[in-house]
């Protein structure tokens, strides 16, 4: 008998962000898995989430190598879906834990394809959470959609041409994974004559959370300052098109 695999979004930090169904499951879960990159890495997700854990649940860490070897990262996922469904086979409930959204660029995306290749039948429920660009755009007022604009949301790239793109047909543009890529998308923005109307955001809810609606202030800061940001541009206010 195999028991349910909860892949739970804990939001972007802030733990009062977590949904009322996800801290119930958390409560009701005998294993709770966590993601890290490196070894000693701490999970930002289990840190997130911790206090609506069981005192009772084990929790363990998955580790997901940061490479772009698609062979070692499969090889990664499998072994890690394999761990997962064997804590099912008693037929209990486990959880797997993932910042912002399950679906929205989430390493869960992975998990749950390489389970359902192990069992097509597996019971997996996801229960959604609350992405970085939500919580950001209600730190800064910022409106992401109004009327009939559309909302494009852009995982940054090195040559940032989506963004450029996105930025031309007007609307918001949310870009997202800005990491070291800061600086290059703040050329950008000047570029576009959108920099006075976008706001940046990262560790949002957390800690060391910071909030920028003068983007000029960013300029020359080191790549750490992108590491978990957003930028939500008005491109409606850029550009002639």
């Amino acid at each position: 008998m195999s028991g349910i695999v909860h892949i739970i979004g804990v939001g972007p930090g802030d733990p009062e962000l977590l949904t009322v169904k996800a801290a119930r499951i958390l409560q009701q879960c005998v294993k709770v898995f966590t993601p890290v990159a490196r070894v000693k890495d701490e999970s930002l997700a289990l840190i997130i989430a911790r206090s609506y854990i069981s005192e009772n649940a084990n929790i363990e860490e998955l580790h997901f190598p940061m490479v772009t070897d698609n062979q070692k990262l499969d090889s990664s996922w499998k072994e890690s879906a394999r761990r997962v469904k064997n804590a099912t086979e008693s037929g209990v409930e486990v959880a797997f834990l993932t910042i912002g959204d399950p679906l929205l660029y989430s390493t869960s995306i992975y998990l749950i394809r390489a389970l359902r290749g192990l069992d097509p039948d597996i019971d997996i429920r996801i229960v959604p959470g609350i992405p970085a660009f939500v919580a950001a755009a209600a730190l800064t007022s910022f409106s992401l959609g109004e009327a009939k604009q559309p909302i494009h949301i852009i995982p940054a790239e090195d040559d940032l041409i989506d963004i450029r793109n996105a930025i031309e047909k007007g609307g918001t543009v949310v870009v997202m994974k800005v990491g070291g890529r800061l600086q290059a998308i703040l050329d950008l923005l000047e570029l576009t004559n959108t920099i006075k109307h976008a706001v940046f955001v990262s560790h949002a809810g957390m800690a060391d959370q910071r909030i920028e609606t003068d983007l000029t202030l960013l300029r020359n800061e080191d790549q750490k300052t992108g590491y978990l940001s957003t930028i939500l541009i008005d491109a409606g206010k850029g550009i002639s098109r």
